[in-house]
């Protein structure tokens, strides 16, 4: 079993293939909220035994999915016992538009997270913003509280930018290092 949980909501696939770069880069057990907003059998004792855990929701009308937000609804149980309480937090989203309200939803990410007494994790990455930066350079899309990714509304998860995969995998190996730290 891994030390780290991405427990992540997807609609059309775009924040899957985040979850999985995320995943890649902090060597994380991937759990995947399905289309009712539900976790498979198992997900809450995988979250349960987790060093860290780390949210995913695609940005859907400036916040959350509803499937996320069922999942973070009926995380009160957790809560209520402070079973995540110390645990490493981190969090990141999708949208179809440059900006699309992504920091309302990594604002809420940060909400839950603190809600349960977690330690957030932040991106921890300089900003692509020179008139040289491109689509294609990490952290392009200037983010310091959570990896952030935009793809097209016309396009497949395919499409998506290899910077944000990149930016999202380096995310996940921040996050694997907090854990390491956190060892010692």
């Amino acid at each position: 079993m891994s030390q780290i949980v991405v427990v992540f909501h997807s609609g059309y696939g775009h924040t899957l293939r985040m979850a999985q770069a995320v995943a890649q880069g902090a060597d994380a057990e991937l759990l995947a909220i399905d289309a009712d907003g539900n976790l498979p059998e198992g997900g809450w004792e995988l979250l349960a035994q987790a060093k860290a855990i780390v949210f995913g929701s695609p940005t859907y009308m400036g916040n959350v999915s509803w499937q996320f937000k069922k999942f973070a609804d009926a995380s009160s149980k957790p809560w209520y016992v402070q079973a995540w309480k110390d645990k490493l937090a981190a969090g990141f989203t999708n949208s179809a538009g440059l900006n699309g309200d992504k920091l309302s939803t990594l604002n809420t990410l940060f909400t839950l997270a603190m809600q349960h007494g977690m330690l957030w994790v932040s991106q921890g990455l300089m900003p692509a913003n020179t008139k040289a930066s491109t689509r294609q350079d990490i952290n392009n899309l200037v983010s310091y509280s959570g990896a952030m990714a935009q793809s097209p509304s016309d396009g497949g998860a395919a499409d998506m930018s290899q910077g944000d995969l990149e930016t999202a995998r380096l995310f996940g190996k921040r996050v694997a290092d907090q854990v390491a730290r956190l060892r010692d």
